[in-house]
């Protein structure tokens, strides 16, 4: 019988964070425009001490709730 282990993933396979130029690019819209929605709770936001980062998984999922049927 094989014992079956978890193994966590290592600091370096974690995805990376995006900065807030970084993510305001890739959604293509302004830094205000993104700090107004980080401001407002709408984006979810990973704070590191003073600095602000993107969870690029966190952005997907945000961008599909935004997505409305016309």
């Amino acid at each position: 019988m094989t014992a079956v282990s978890t193994v966590q993933p290592s600091l370096s396979q974690a995805p990376q964070l995006l900065t807030p130029r970084e993510t305001a690019k890739a959604l293509a819209i302004s830094e205000r425009t993104l700090w107004a929605l980080t401001q407002q709770g709408d984006i979810p936001v990973v704070r590191i001490g003073r600095s602000v980062r993107y969870d690029p998984r966190d952005l997907n999922e945000w961008i599909e709730k935004q997505k409305v049927v016309a």
